[in-house]
């Protein structure tokens, strides 16, 4: 191999890189949109910003990730190659771009294709010191931004426009953690974890001394200093492994939890109540809960229980007095106006894209007896939303203990997160299973105090001050604001209230928190040759990180499925749907509150399989039996998985053998399809009739033609228009006014307004800001079911306690659903799709488009709409290689 040597400062003693290809099986692909690039400094800034020239390997994986759509549905194997880049390890003769080594020991290859980062280290730490340096050198700015983000202190780095305060308050009431609860957390992981919990630390260290080293460089003239720091006013500031952590806690917070809703649904139910009475308000909310429907499409068929309990079990039952409940306030409140002002600051932007994206994730196995190659087939990969530069970064990591490729987050990319290592790949999809709850802690003495095993205790406050002055990005005045959040042993207070008269705070317990590094254990094991050998080993692995995922697996000759997550084991006859009473009686088993620990489901307990013929996720239900979490309503018989699951089986079904392409279509189809007309129009049809008005005809006839092409969002011959673009208009139109009807109507305005503020009708509703729509939660299993029980209910499983549309008859649900067609008819495309930058083009095309958060001096344009994940791994291996 001949290479490029550039050393950076007077460190000559690089590692020893090996051969392209060494100790990889190959059959890997990968893509990850824009680019590698994210590190800019002036000279780029100014090349932008005078020529629009953007720096190289910044954009160039775009036309890749962004044309699939239109190779699809004719793909072949042959194509692959044009949307997916070699992911192989290494880098191949004459493609070097670069290598420096940054200290002895380390050696960072470049390869001339994409930019990717190759690190090689003599030692652990010399690999892990190049996996910092090569992060700065790519998201250095990005991994400060997050790290102030972390830190709940946004508006203190970037300015104190009220975009970037709310972020901070949202971290702050989220994860909030003083400098001592981060450094206990460090020391606390040899005791936890033992060796591994050492090696944890050692391998941060190691880490931020590698991000420290650029930052050196960079102040010195050796490497870039990006742009943004002078252009803020900024100094580059050290890191050290506390900053790890803080980052880690938006992963944690964000991405790898679910629940936490217990007070939401308990106020719904009460409306329901207050609607229906006792017994129906109950039953009504049990339908609309979807916590274990037999319709729901699952990952796998077998049954795995999981909260199992009553959601109105008594013991230790704290339901909150109707009326009595208020958000608790973090910090000063921000007025509508202001919130306004602040929605295209840079915390706005990324408060938006947290929300938004955790639940887009899919991935696709297909076992080996199917597959055309005799070996197993995959396509995976997360959503975690565009981002310029990308949130996620890629690097090819080697070193003792080290062989993996993939991405990780910028700011923790101590590991490869998602990719693959020798032999098999790895990858997630959030899981949005249960591992928040919230304890009603009984106040006493006054409202920072509480009664815990009968004491009364004063809670924590723990605070966070802010100050800024203008830069050139943000020219609010100067000023400063203190946020507080107080904590309980069981977590953060989110809100106050009354339960049968007596005043609570509502405290949100998460399993993870205070815990926000220990899952990086099972990422350093999928990354070790040594410990992952089969689906087995994997399923250990995962077994170490204790955020919610769901972890496919896929090597020469299998393929495998495993939930990761401490989940709790909640006290014996309590309620896994409403709060329980914090007095420390009701406890999760196991509970200690000075290391924040508790006994948790054993990954046997957790849904699993291996070798199946085909997995498939999109964020769907895990296993039957296995309860949707508190805040997951949609787990119903319409889900978005249903897209590619029958795609995926038709590949296969009749003894035909799948190719990779047909895997990859069987994603991409899916990623521009309306599920609202997917999944509900053939019953909306049959619920509204033959009617006698031409319009009414002429409109069901549009939406059935579309429907029947597959109801398609995308403009394939490239005009700037959807092909279907009448039809999903009215679909658009007519979703919110068929769902008030069918669900609405029929709860009443109360219940309504706390339904909507679990789940709304629709991911993307019509006449806001452009959004492009993941049809991940909406109101898509409620109208199917309804409108199945009332006109055909022999296809119906686990049918509801109520009918809902028209007021539960045939006769006046019809009369609804047309009037509501009618309604939609004159809904113009201004009103639903001139906002923001589609106000001059108010069409679908225009306002599904994938926009990217910019989070830097450098900017992108939307792209065509695709719901598919950010980075994306597409695997055929045809072996496995001894260890």
């Amino acid at each position: 191999m001949t290479l490029v040597v550039a050393a950076v400062g007077a460190h000559t003693a690089s590692a020893a890189v090996t051969p392209y290809g060494t100790n990889d099986a190959g059959g890997f692909r990968n893509v990850l949109p824009p680019g590698t690039a994210g590190t800019n400094d002036l000279a780029d800034f100014a090349a932008f910003t005078l020529a629009g020239t953007r720096p190289a390997h910044s954009m160039d994986q775009l036309p890749l990730y962004r044309d699939l759509e239109y190779a699809s549905p004719t793909l072949t194997d042959a194509q692959v190659p044009d949307y997916f880049k070699d992911a192989t390890f290494g880098v191949r003769d004459g493609d070097v771009a670069s290598s420096i080594s940054p200290r002895a020991g380390v050696t960072i290859l470049r390869d001339k294709a994409y930019g990717v980062p190759h690190v090689y280290g003599d030692t652990r730490a010399d690999t892990e010191f190049g996996a910092g340096y090569a992060g700065a050198q790519d998201r250095l700015f990005l991994m400060d931004v997050l790290r102030h983000t972390g830190y709940a202190e946004l508006s203190s780095f970037v300015g104190g426009s009220a975009g970037n305060r709310q972020m901070d308050r949202v971290q702050w009431g989220l994860a909030p953690y003083t400098e001592a609860d981060l450094h206990e957390q460090i020391v606390n992981a040899p005791r936890l974890y033992g060796a591994e919990g050492a090696a944890l630390i050692a391998d941060a260290t190691a880490y931020v001394d590698g991000i420290n080293a650029y930052i050196a460089d960079a102040k010195s003239g050796r490497a870039k200093l990006p742009a943004e720091y002078t252009l803020l006013g900024k100094t580059l500031e050290p890191w050290k492994v506390e900053d790890v952590l803080a980052t880690a806690s938006l992963v944690g917070g964000i991405f790898g939890k679910g629940g936490g809703s217990e007070v939401k649904s308990a106020l719904l139910e009460r409306s329901l109540e207050q609607r229906f009475g006792k017994a129906k308000g109950r039953k009504a909310w049990s339908d609309l809960r979807s916590k274990n429907d037999p319709e729901a499409p699952t990952t796998v068929a077998r049954r795995f229980p999981y909260e199992t309990a009553s959601a109105f079990s008594k013991r230790g039952l704290a339901m909150p007095d109707p009326g009595s409940v208020k958000d608790a306030e973090v910090g000063p409140p921000i007025t509508a106006a202001q919130a306004r002002a602040g929605a295209a600051d840079l915390g706005a932007r990324l408060l938006r894209s947290f929300r938004a994206h955790p639940h887009a994730s899919n991935w696709e196995l297909i076992a080996a007896r199917h597959s055309a190659t005799g070996h197993p087939l995959g396509v995976l990969g997360p959503q975690v939303g565009y981002y310029i530069p990308q949130i996620l970064m890629e690097e090819d990591l080697h070193g003792p203990g080290i062989d993996a490729q993939g991405a990780a987050f910028a700011g923790a990319n101590l590991y490869v997160l998602l990719g693959h290592g020798r032999d098999y790949a790895w990858s997630a999809t959030t899981a949005t299973s249960d591992n928040v709850d919230t304890f009603a802690e009984v106040l006493c003495q006054d409202d920072v105090h509480y009664l815990y095993k009968g004491k009364c205790l004063a809670m924590d406050k723990l605070q966070r001050t802010n100050s800024w002055i203008p830069n050139a990005s943000d020219h609010t005045p100067p000023g400063s604001e203190t946020l507080t959040s107080y904590r309980t042993v069981h977590g953060i207070v989110t809100a106050r209230g009354t339960v049968r008269g007596k005043k609570v705070a509502f405290a949100s317990a998460r399993t993870t928190y205070g815990h926000e590094a220990d899952s990086a254990i099972g990422f350093s094991r999928l990354n070790d040759p040594g410990y992952v050998t089969g689906p087995a080993s994997f399923r250990r692995a995962v077994d170490g990180i204790s955020f919610l995922f769901n972890w496919a697996y896929i090597d020469g000759d299998n393929i495998a499925y495993q939930l990761s997550g401490a989940l709790p084991v909640r006290a014996k006859g309590t309620s896994p749907d409403f709060p329980v009473f914090g007095t420390g009686a009701y406890d999760w088993q196991g509970f200690d509150p000075a290391d924040r620990t508790e006994k948790t489901v054993g990954y046997n307990q957790r849904p699993h399989a291996v070798n199946p013929d085909s997995l498939v996720s999109w964020n769907n239900k895990q296993a039957p039996g296995f309860a949707a979490a508190d805040d997951k309503f949609t787990y119903g018989p319409v889900f978005r998985s249903q897209m590619i699951d029958a795609r995926v089986r038709a590949t296969y079904a009749g003894g035909k053998k799948a190719t990779i392409a047909q895997l990859v279509q069987a994603m991409e189809e899916p990623a521009s399809q309306d599920l609202e007309a997917v999944a509900d129009f053939p019953i909306l049809k049959k619920a509204i009739g033959n009617p006698s008005d031409p319009a009414l005809k002429a409109a069901l006839k549009l939406l059935g033609d579309w429907t029947a092409g597959g109801a398609h969002r995308r403009d394939l011959d490239k005009n700037g228009k959807d092909e279907d673009t009448p039809a999903i208009t009215l679909m658009d139109a007519w979703w919110p006014r068929l769902s008030q009807v069918v669900i609405s109507d029929r709860i009443g305005p109360a219940a309504d307004k706390a339904l909507r503020g679990l789940v709304a009708p629709s991911s993307t509703p019509p006449g806001g800001d452009p959004k492009a729509p993941d049809y991940d939660d909406g109101w898509f299993a409620f109208v199917n079911k309804d409108l199945r029980d009332i006109f055909s209910p022999r296809t119906v499983k686990g049918r509801w306690s109520l009918r809902y549309c028209g007021g539960g008859t045939a006769a006046g649900c019809r009369r609804a659903l047309r009037a509501s067609l009618k309604d939609a008819l004159t809904v113009t495309a201004a009103q639903l799709y001139g906002r923001g930058d589609c106000a001059k083009t108010p069409d679908p095309a225009c306002f599904d488009q994938n926009r990217s958060t910019i989070t830097g001096a450098i900017s992108q344009p939307p792209f065509p709409f695709q719901n598919r994940p950010t980075f994306q791994q597409v695997v055929t291996l045809t072996q496995r290689l001894p260890r």
